[in-house]
């Protein structure tokens, strides 16, 4: 019988070799295996090797609050290249994270791909396929006729190519053929079989391994216990012991960001949701109030970083926690997503996929709203939310935003108008704008395009844009504004706050002014209609 070898970190980073393509399972504190990276960290510490690797994150491993992840390997001589979907994030005051620095310094090379692609690419390489072929990310900074993904001014464009096949263009993605694959679970027993028990997601651990094992290379897992060969359920293993080549215990893992264990976010327990904390009234809630009355009751739906992430909260103060089933590209389905940098995790999910299986929901178009943030929006409707100049460690990258985006029916985009220090409130039920923020979100074109208007146009998607002032339209004449908030000046508060025109709908609605009042309680939700083929069914 397969036994793999139990080894301390330190021990487990003798295996990686000079040059290795290295792939790490996590996203950002979510299942990191952080210890393992620290013993990397270590042996280069003391040794100077390992050298020049090429590491892949589908998702960023590690964060901003105490989980280091892939800054134990941003040293020079190390790390040659970065290839990952997104990268540790957070606060603008905070230093940046050091894999940001070598970023920005042109010291390491580095691309910022589509999360679900990569999670494919690892598939693609598992089955000794070239690639993969596919519309996520035309149109934006992904594709070679805007950047390829490049991140610096060192790294070569490689890896990503335009195609036609049957009239249509689509992205080529270039296989990745990882050397090792670092991946998380719960326990291993001393088969090397791997359950995920107290895991929030199993992410994409099992692809990893697969793409590791069947091109030769070798497969290193970090587990928090070690149970005896054979005693666990198999239909609890999601990485079978023919995959794991080593094992490191690592008793004291977190579970996600700042969090060691909690049993509500891996489905063993169903927290009360008066546990949740209550949505300060602020502007923030006024937007999430007004992107979640475009969703219908017994929807599915997708939610991003940001603001669009108080939705799912608002729909539990208004009494209908379970109106829409939310799914989040980390794999929960249902239940109600964590805010803040904890972000990626659901309390009381009603199913836990893999993150590469989530995907394939995702890009595939089978949900019906996407509600996402912001941070330019320009004439063309082309929106960036992975660029932000001087300040990058604010926004994590592309992660599956283009995976998202590529077929959502509908994309609600919230944040507000303006940024920058401003002094905006809410009085007697009106929006108060008393100073104005000095930077528009509405520019004539975009830093970089992580989303393109004239794409989803084409594409007949529906792309609604919810701030706190107005609600604007993507429509083939132009941004439309569409409805105002209370108290606001069309022209001296929106249009003039524009740098290019926007058109008006002669039809001017005034956002309700429900959503502008503390109180809960106004929010009522259409049903979404049933499946053609069972109307008239009981």
């Amino acid at each position: 019988m397969h036994t793999p070898p139990q080894l301390t970190a330190r021990e487990a980073a003798n295996l990686i070799h000079d040059g290795d393509v290295v792939t790490v399972s996590s996203s950002s504190g979510l299942g990191c295996p952080d210890a393992v990276l620290a013993g990397i960290g270590q042996r280069f510490a003391e040794t100077a090797t390992p050298r020049e690797l090429t590491t892949v994150h589908p998702i960023a491993a590690g964060d901003m609050w105490g989980i280091r992840g892939v800054d134990h390997l941003a040293r020079t001589g190390l790390l040659k290249r970065i290839i990952a979907g997104s990268y540790p994030s957070g606060p603008s005051s905070s230093e940046p994270p050091l894999i940001w620095q070598m970023i920005d310094d042109n010291a390491v090379e580095a691309y910022n791909l589509p999360s679900g692609v990569l999670y494919q690419l690892h598939r693609a390489a598992a089955a000794k396929q070239p690639g993969v072929l596919s519309a996520v990310g035309l149109d934006t900074f992904v594709d070679p006729r805007h950047g390829a993904g490049r991140m610096n001014a060192i790294t070569p464009e490689h890896g990503v190519r335009v195609q036609e096949h049957d009239g249509c263009e689509y992205l080529f993605y270039d296989a990745i053929v990882p050397d090792v694959a670092i991946i998380r679970a719960t326990t291993a027993d001393e088969f090397g079989n791997l359950t995920f028990e107290e895991e929030a997601s199993p992410l994409g651990a099992l692809d990893l391994a697969y793409a590791a094992h069947n091109t030769g290379g070798l497969v290193i897992a970090q587990v928090k216990r070690v149970a005896e060969g054979g005693s666990l359920s198999p239909r609890d293993v999601r990485v079978p012991g023919i995959l794991v080549d080593a094992l490191v215990v690592a008793p004291d893992q977190l579970q996600t960001t700042q969090t060691f264990y909690d049993p509500a976010l891996s489905g063993q327990l169903r927290r009360p949701l008066s546990d949740l904390a209550k949505v300060e009234f602020t502007l923030e809630k006024i937007m999430a109030r007004r992107a979640a009355s475009e969703l219908r009751a017994g929807e599915t739906a997708n939610l991003g970083f940001g603001v669009s992430a108080l939705v799912p909260h608002i729909l539990v103060e208004e009494g209908q926690p379970n109106a829409v089933s939310w799914v989040i590209e980390q794999g929960p389905v249902g239940g109600i997503p964590l805010l803040d940098f904890v972000f990626g995790v659901s309390q009381n999910p009603d199913a836990i996929m893999q993150s590469s299986d989530q995907f394939t929901l995702l890009q595939g178009g089978g949900f019906h709203h996407a509600l996402l943030s912001f941070l330019e929006i320009d004439r063309f409707g082309n929106v960036n939310v992975h660029s932000l100049p001087k300040r990058r460690h604010v926004t994590a990258g592309i992660g599956g935003f283009a995976d998202i985006t590529s077929s959502a029916p509908a994309i609600v985009f919230v944040g507000s108008f303006t940024a920058g220090r401003r002094d905006v409130g809410v009085r007697d039920g009106a929006l108060d704008i008393r100073t104005d923020g000095p930077h528009t979100k509405f520019v004539h074109d975009v830093d970089s395009p992580t989303f393109s208007g004239p794409r989803a146009l084409a594409n007949g998607q529906k792309v609604l844009f919810v701030t706190e002032r107005a609600v604007v339209e993507l429509r083939p004449e132009g941004l439309t504004v569409v409805e105002l908030a209370p108290g606001v000046d069309l022209q001296r508060d929106v249009l003039n706050r524009s740098e290019f025109p926007l058109l008006v709908d002669q039809d001017l609605r005034t956002m309700p002014d429900w959503m502008f009042r503390p109180e809960a309680g106004g929010l009522q939700l259409a049903v979404q209609a049933a499946h053609p083929r069972l109307v008239g069914l009981r």
